[in-house]
């Protein structure tokens, strides 16, 4: 089958550092290519892929700074590519739905059924969980010994949170987290102070390379978000490490951690300190083993093709729940 994949430019593919939605795109194009279908991915030129790259940039835009002045120009370019969109955002901001109401006949695939709440009237034509490569990560049996945080530091994704429980519960947290410009006044007059704390190690940003040293030594993620995650990849990689997850009940959240197998799933502070206390009584294996069955590449890869060759043939959804080529709406 010929695959395009087309991918959000604020980013390479896969991302240098931080990068859910073009960390994903790359997961499930070379999982295309080695499954031997013709993929084209239009991406970034810096993108390193086993797919034929088209490039609609010199470079991730992020990473361009001052150089690039209006990004928005450079996706419009990528609009005359007609595909099934994948949303990765959150979908609850009214500006939104104006357009996806005057393109309604866009076929929109979901990264949790949580994500489709806003817009129930949307042409959904399936939800597909994000995956990662099996052979990513390698995880660990021991539990670690400090408390973990992996994404960014924004409003929503409440590290103040976790910062607050690892005080309580004594044990140490490390913040491996980007802060973006939008959220740099956020940081500046609200986290910085936090982290004047023994307990408290602030990392900054990582990559893939760094992630599975982060994670398998972590006895637990802390993902105390507050807003409607979308699906929240940094649960899936910690998984992967074999580290069970702790994790506000909000969006998709549970229906990715699965409450007392791989993870509690809280309602508060108080919560989350007793779900660290009790962490140990999760398995590590159990939690790699619903990692393998559940979020894996070769996974999401099945669950897509069968949408692709659906569409293709112009088939309608069947499937109880409407699973669901690709473009990657952030």
């Amino acid at each position: 089958m010929r695959i395009a994949q087309v991918a959000p430019l604020s980013e390479s593919v896969p991302p240098k550092l931080y990068g859910g939605t073009e960390r994903v795109v790359s997961y499930l194009t070379e999982e295309c290519v080695r499954r031997g279908h013709e993929v084209t991915l239009f991406a970034s030129g810096d993108s390193v892929t086993c797919a034929r790259l088209r490039p609609a940039c010199r470079r991730a835009l992020r990473l361009e700074g001052a150089r690039v002045i209006d990004p928005l120009a450079h996706h419009v370019r990528m609009i005359e590519i007609t595909a099934v969109t994948t949303m990765h955002g959150r979908l609850d901001i009214p500006d939104v739905h104006p357009v996806h109401q005057e393109f309604a006949e866009m076929h929109l695939v979901s990264v949790s059924d949580a994500q489709r709440r806003p817009m129930p009237w949307a042409n959904w034509v399936g939800t597909v969980y994000h995956g990662i490569p099996e052979n990513l990560h390698q995880p660990r049996v021991q539990p670690g010994s400090y408390l973990a945080f992996l994404g960014r530091i924004s409003p929503e994704k409440r590290v103040d949170r976790a910062i607050e429980i690892a005080r309580r519960t004594g044990i140490p947290l490390k913040i491996a987290a980007k802060v973006d410009v939008v959220d740099q006044e956020y940081f500046e007059t609200r986290i910085r102070r936090l982290l004047d704390d023994s307990l408290i190690e602030y990392i900054g940003e990582i990559g893939d390379p760094e992630k599975s040293e982060f994670l398998g030594s972590a006895c637990a993620l802390l993902f105390p978000v507050d807003w409607p995650e979308p699906f929240g990849l940094a649960m899936i990689e910690a998984l992967a490490c074999g580290t069970p997850v702790i994790a506000y009940r909000a969006g998709s959240v549970p229906e990715v951690i699965e409450e007392g197998k791989t993870g509690y799933i809280v309602e508060s502070i108080d919560q989350a300190v007793s779900a660290v206390h009790r962490i140990d009584a999760l398995d590590r294996r159990t939690c790699r083993r619903v990692f393998e069955e559940r979020f894996s590449a070769a996974r999401m890869f099945t669950d897509y093709l069968a949408i692709y060759r659906r569409l293709c043939d112009h088939e309608p959804d069947l499937s109880p729940r409407g699973r669901m080529l690709s473009t990657a709406a952030a």
